[in-house]
């Protein structure tokens, strides 16, 4: 089924020079790039709406496991969004609109698992990332994985009416 989906790099692709490395890995299975937008600096309100509070407890969850259970994942859920909202303003991010066939499910199959240090070699995260939600959750920052994806259809169609809002025609 054709799907359209947003991609996110974040600034560590774009510091470490990653951009066209990351999309021609998308473009490689067969993904087109339908939108594509240079956000020199992410405001906070699209950000909060981006990452909105009511995510923090799934993003316990993650690095709950990935510290093998001994955090509280609510409370640590709000640090983590916390940290996330400062990574993604420190600097430009690239948003893309990416379409085609099980578009979804593709984008985050390339893009590989969230937590760097366990995603599969061949996937972007797995060749690229230097991070680890481990490292970065005993440094007190964001873990850098380089991508945000959508997760589902409803996260998809969310998160790209917020970073590529449809011009609405006035009814004449």
């Amino acid at each position: 089924m054709y799907e359209e989906t947003l991609v996110i790099l974040k600034p560590d692709a774009l510091e470490r020079r990653l951009v066209g490395s990351i999309i021609k890995r998308y473009e490689d299975v067969g993904l087109e790039v339908l939108d594509i937008r240079f956000i020199s600096n992410v405001s906070e309100s699209l950000i909060n709406q981006h990452y909105p509070t009511s995510m923090a407890r799934g993003l316990g969850e993650k690095a709950q496991k990935a510290m093998k259970g001994i955090i509280d994942p609510e409370a640590h859920g709000k640090l983590v969004l916390e940290r996330l909202r400062k990574y993604f303003t420190r600097g430009p991010v690239i948003a893309i609109r990416i379409g085609g066939e099980d578009a979804i499910q593709v984008v985050r199959r390339v893009t590989g698992y969230t937590d760097p240090a366990t995603a599969e070699k061949g996937t972007i995260r797995g060749d690229y990332a230097a991070d680890s939600i481990l490292k970065s959750t005993k440094e007190s920052r964001a873990c850098e994985n380089l991508i945000h994806a959508s997760g589902d259809i409803k996260e998809a169609m969310r998160e790209l009416d917020l970073w590529f809002p449809r011009k609405r025609n006035p009814i004449s």
